[in-house]
């Protein structure tokens, strides 16, 4: 161990008020680091949720263009068409 000395005190004095710093910084930098996540984690959610409603959005509107399509086509009913494409359009919106 090296002599006690004023340089060597004051070395070891240094080193000690930096971990002291480290040490007392180290709580904030850690909740600092979970908000980061928890924001963007919940950013990617609503991402997620944009994208699932356009995508829903545009089964109906081809749901929609197929029924009206169906309906003015041949002029006569197709029963089973519609009734596969309100079977299709009710899937989906028991997703939600």
């Amino acid at each position: 161990m090296a002599d006690n000395t004023p340089v060597n005190s004051q070395i070891t004095d240094a080193i000690t008020q930096t971990n002291v710093t480290v040490l007392g910084e180290a709580p904030a930098m850690a909740i600092g680091a979970l908000s980061q996540a928890m924001s963007s984690s919940l950013a990617v959610m609503f991402a997620n949720a944009t994208a699932a409603q356009q995508q829903q959005n545009i089964v109906a509107q081809a749901a929609t263009a197929q029924g009206v399509a169906t309906i003015y086509g041949a002029g006569r009913s197709e029963p089973d068409t519609m009734l596969s494409l309100m079977t299709a359009l009710k899937a989906t919106q028991e997703v939600d």
